[in-house]
């Protein structure tokens, strides 16, 4: 999703607290009545689209959907759009790989892109996409292994066990990337199988201004003038890839009150958390996140303005960096506000008052006493586990950086040192990054062409070894030798410039060696992994434990959930495949309406509003080639389908499984869907295809590209 609009923390609270009150206070007296839910492809919601919608979706049309959507190991959705391998995502989805393709001669992340032919288009240098082929349920094999009498170190190896060699069975047999998925916080198990590909090469995008038009203030607002779509090839072979589902393009996009469908991948949601695992996101997780969120923002942003090929170097984290942030202040404002939390209280009360009530189902509110206790004992090694240790995205293979070591290199000393050590383990008692499954992700991510550039890791690393000293006190011992007697600043260009692990081919040198190679090395980053390691393993243990023992209590709720409340209900998001609907539908803001559509001639009178000044500025082209345009077409839209971040990129579709748009964003009532669901006011905003067409052909002369999309066989 994009970033919020540019205002303070105090204001945002306050519109959160008034725009959405009353949608939220309502909700914990409802069921799924309203366009709720992130469904499962194989439970999907026939039930509930047949009484209301009249339509029920059949296993092909399903299936069709499911396999011409698109997972972007970059952190976001996409689609399918030509049987030659185009797949269409967002502008600021693409953006990772446009940044790294970029250099000081030529800015594609700002000047946008087009290849006229195959041969201009630009290979993505880590981008892997994923295609769900399918699902299988695992929960008897996973959970089976847990006994009662094991500790929670003990549980969690024989489930990590168990994991790994489903993983490794279902690789070996079908050659498809899989992966076990955690469902309803430990209650369910399932194998996804994935087609992957690593050939993925620009074909369009935008200038950024036509993507993010109206820039922060327009963020997370609505009406909406944004382009925010970027297109890829994916090859095999060194050619187009021949690709059997794909969704029909629809030109004339939808119309108001017409329901549509999101097949995307939303990346985490948390309205089955217990209260009390909010209340510890809410004083602490949050908190403890924007902490730094802020802190980056402000040195990335003081590196950024001191010249524009700085800007250039870092746009894209700092872009990545500032959406964070704003979107963890409105989930923090949300529960920070009594009246909602209420509304959230009274969801979880009724469930609990629905086990107390049944002997059967009574000792499992013992769970809700462990998951509280797990939570504490967690927090006696967070600090060591954020800043020497960190999470890691599973599913995708992403990694988050360490906070006392923000830096690409200091990423790729750790991956080779653990690489070294991990591999000759079982496959089954090794980090999941390091299994047989997650190798060829793990290798494309080590093995990146990206650019690294030695004052942005300084920068970068500076102020995370600053920040770690400001943590821990500068006496501490691990500080001091993380330090090693220098100031941070020194210390970072110490590092920075005496490792050799910028070059590729030493990356691939140390890899293939194994640990002896990565030791005999004597590469300063290397060491300072080293260094780091065992405080890094040892938090990791506890952490892993812990949530074990959540796993565990979560499993058991669920399964009262399922007794009391019926198995008609979808899980928290897990950036994994879900399926969404709803309605094309404006609403009613401080008692005036929003029409659900803009169109072209929107954009042009937001541009003279403001003079044309920015970031409400047209590109050149745009100026251009506005007498050629028809600008009653419409631009962007809203529909109340549940979405949230990691949908940025889904496809649109409507009853005939057409593509109609692409999602890019929310409006900021839509921020609280994190916790819990509305409709009332909370919108998720998507471009036009119509705009699409319109755009490609008449402001970007990509007409070649435009006939493909709509003329796709």
């Amino acid at each position: 999703m994009n970033a919020l609009s540019s205002r303070s923390v105090t204001s945002l609270s306050f519109r959160i607290r008034h725009l959405i009150l009353l949608a939220c206070l309502s909700v914990a007296a409802t069921s799924l009545q309203a366009d709720e839910g992130m469904w499962l492809f194989n439970s999907p919601p026939l039930k509930q689209l047949k009484e209301k919608y009249q339509f029920e979706p059949s296993s092909q049309w399903l299936d069709h959907l499911q396999k011409s959507s698109v997972r972007f190991n970059s952190g976001g959705s996409g689609s399918f759009i030509s049987a030659t391998g185009l797949c269409i995502t967002n502008h600021h989805v693409g953006a990772d790989s446009l940044q790294k393709a970029s250099s000081e001669q030529h800015n594609y992340l700002k000047d946008g892109f087009y290849a006229k032919t195959n041969a201009e288009e630009i290979k993505c240098a880590d981008l892997e996409l994923n295609v769900l082929v399918s699902m299988e349920d695992v929960t008897a094999r996973v959970s089976g292994v847990v006994k009662a009498e094991m500790s929670p170190e003990q549980a969690n190896a024989a489930r990590s066990n168990a994991i790994a060699a489903i993983e490794k069975e279902s690789k070996e047999k079908t050659g498809l990337r899989s992966d076990v998925v955690t469902l309803y916080q430990g209650g369910v198990y399932h194998l996804y199988r994935y087609k992957r590909y690593d050939d993925v090469r620009i074909v369009f995008a935008p200038e950024q201004q036509a993507a993010f038009y109206g820039g922060d203030p327009d963020n997370f607002e609505y009406p909406r003038f944004d382009l925010d779509i970027c297109i890829f090839r994916v090859y095999e072979n060194g050619q187009p890839a021949k690709i059997e589902h794909f969704l029909k393009w629809n030109s004339k996009g939808p119309s108001e009150g017409e329901l549509t469908f999101i097949s995307g991948h939303p990346g985490k949601t948390d309205r089955q958390l217990t209260s009390d695992e909010l209340a510890e996101m809410r004083d602490h997780d949050l908190p403890y996140l924007l902490s730094g969120l802020n802190r980056r923002e402000v040195f990335l942003t003081a590196f950024a303005q001191r010249n524009f090929e700085n800007a250039r170097r870092v746009r894209e984290d700092l872009f990545g960096i500032q959406n964070s942030r704003k979107a963890f202040e409105g989930v923090q404002a949300a529960l920070l506000d009594p009246e909602i939390l209420g509304s959230i209280s009274a969801r979880e009360k009724k469930l609990r008052d629905g086990i107390a009530s049944d002997p059967k189902w009574q000792p499992v509110l013992a769970a809700y006493g462990k998951i509280k206790q797990a939570q504490e004992e967690t927090a006696k090694i967070l600090s060591i586990y954020h800043y020497f240790e960190s999470s890691r995205g599973r599913e995708t293979g992403s990694y988050r950086a360490p906070r006392a070591f923000y830096s690409t290199l200091f990423k790729y000393a750790r991956r080779l040192l653990r690489a070294g050590d991990e591999r000759p383990k079982s496959n089954g008692e090794r980090f999941p990054e390091f299994r047989d499954s997650y190798r060829e992700s793990l290798e494309l991510d080590l093995f990146s062409s990206a650019p690294i550039y030695d004052d942005v890791e300084q920068t970068t690393l500076t102020d995370s070894l600053t920040d770690m000293a400001g943590r821990f006190g500068y006496d501490d011992p691990l500080v001091r030798q993380v330090l090693a007697g220098k100031s941070p600043a020194d210390r970072a260009a110490e590092l920075v410039k005496g490792t050799k692990l910028k070059d590729v081919a030493v990356r691939k040198q140390l890899y293939a060696g194994g640990a002896a190679a990565v030791t005999a090395a004597n590469d300063p980053m290397i060491a300072l992994a080293r260094l780091v390691d065992d405080p890094a393993r040892d938090a990791r243990k506890v952490f892993e434990a812990q949530d074990e023992t959540k796993q565990q209590a979560y499993a058991e709720i669920a399964k009262a959930r399922f007794a009391i409340e019926g198995t008609s209900t979808y899980p928290d998001a897990t950036f994994t495949l879900r399926l969404s609907y709803g309605s094309v539908r404006g609403y009613e803001e401080n008692g005036k309406p929003v029409a659900p559509l803009t169109n072209f001639a929107g954009l042009y009178q937001r541009a003279a509003e403001h003079n044309n000044q920015p970031p409400f500025d047209l590109p050149k082209r745009w100026i251009d080639r506005k007498s050629k345009l028809n600008l009653q077409t419409p631009f962007n839209f809203v529909c109340d389908a549940d979405i949230i971040g990691g949908n940025s990129g889904s496809p649109v579709v409507n009853k005939a499984n057409e593509f109609v748009g692409i999602i890019f964003d929310g409006d900021i009532q839509s921020l609280v869907l994190d916790c819990i669901y509305s409709d009332k006011q909370a919108r998720a905003v998507s471009v036009d295809s119509a705009a699409i067409t319109e755009a490609l052909r008449k402001v970007y002369d990509a007409n070649t590209l435009a006939d493909e999309i709509e003329n796709a066989k």
